[in-house]
């Protein structure tokens, strides 16, 4: 999960205030200043007398040649590495990646921001943003939180569709309004996700629920931020959940409450690429699936042949990691 802190420096109550109401993972800030910036909000200081502590749990690290790089990914593996180069540069953090050190890139702007995060296919999990504009940290931190990891999603064709009688179906509750094409990955297995629908859709009986995502029963997976899965039934008030449209495109939805009830349930089986998936979910109108132009489709309306979108990968999971190892689900 990617993370953002903004350093602060000097003291500004106004962008303290504005990164807080932004989201930001943590504030760097002068000595001295740490107890002010928690009285604005509830954060994470950065400072010689913060929470993390300067020169002990946080290091900024002057990269200046090639032969710095192995120093810093062993230090790496002990602190959290702030990477300072003399001249931006995204060799230096392309190398480092690609020799699996977890390093902070500090970055001046949107377009250093937009390069960290990209590099390799990969990038960076964590920057640090100097702010000393309202406006422009606004913008950055819009970007930041609009823009999750992709996903590819495939098209797959509806082979069966089946009720199977009674069960505990969960239904997620979020913090966040989804909208057309929008919403959850969930599945039998967890190299084979579904996309699920949002209720955002009105009808003449419910009126729409654009926060909530009628995902499945209570064992089935669904994605997390981080590339993670977990159990349905794990999930609850606080936690965070990945929310998908259509074209792929993600990003961070809290859960604010599940709903766990008792209601009939319906199986779909779907190959993509010559692999079958299933899911199961609840058997009613207002429960939908997603076809690859992003329209909702209606479980009660599925029929053989008709395409929908899921997130098929290789390799298997442990306690919802993504290991290379083949692991058998049916």
């Amino acid at each position: 999960m990617r993370k953002i802190w903004v350093k602060v420096d000097p003291w500004d109550k106004k962008i303290v205030t504005t990164a807080l109401e932004g989201g930001v993972d943590g504030i760097m800030l002068p000595r001295g200043f740490s107890e002010k910036a928690k009285a604005l909000g509830r954060i994470q200081t950065i400072s010689e007398d913060g929470d993390l502590k300067l020169d002990k749990d946080v290091v900024i690290f002057t990269i200046k040649s090639g032969e710095d790089e192995d120093e810093i990914v062993k230090l790496s593996q002990k602190k959290q590495v702030i990477l300072q180069c003399s001249d931006w540069t995204i060799i230096p953090l392309e190398n480092l990646i690609a020799k699996g050190a977890d390093v902070i890139a500090q970055v001046r702007n949107l377009e250093e921001m937009e390069t960290a995060f990209g590099i390799l296919e990969k990038g960076v999990g964590h920057v640090v943003y100097h702010a000393d504009d309202i406006i422009e940290l606004k913008k950055v931190l819009s970007w930041f939180h609009s823009r999750g990891d992709r996903i590819a999603l495939q098209t797959a064709e509806v082979i069966k569709v089946k009720p199977v009688g009674m069960g505990d179906r969960v239904c997620v509750d979020t913090c966040t309004s989804m909208g057309m094409g929008q919403g959850m990955l969930v599945g039998n297995s967890s190299n084979a996700l579904f996309l699920i629908h949002s209720e955002s859709i009105s009808n003449p009986y419910v009126s729409p629920r654009p926060f909530r995502v009628n995902a499945g029963p209570v064992h089935s997976y669904t994605r997390v931020p981080g590339g993670k899965t977990r159990y349905l039934s794990e999930l609850s008030a606080g936690d965070p959940v990945l929310i998908v449209d259509f074209k792929g495109d993600t990003a961070t939805g809290i859960v604010g409450r599940l709903k766990i009830e008792k209601r009939p349930l319906m199986l779909v089986k779907a190959v993509a690429g010559g692999k079958e998936m299933t899911t199961i979910v609840q058997n009613a109108e207002t429960i939908r699936l997603t076809d690859p132009e992003g329209k909702a489709v209606s479980v009660v309306n599925l029929s053989p042949g008709d395409k929908i979108l899921v997130a098929v990968e290789e390799g298997g999971r442990h306690f919802g990691m993504k290991i290379e190892e083949s692991i058998t689900e049916k």
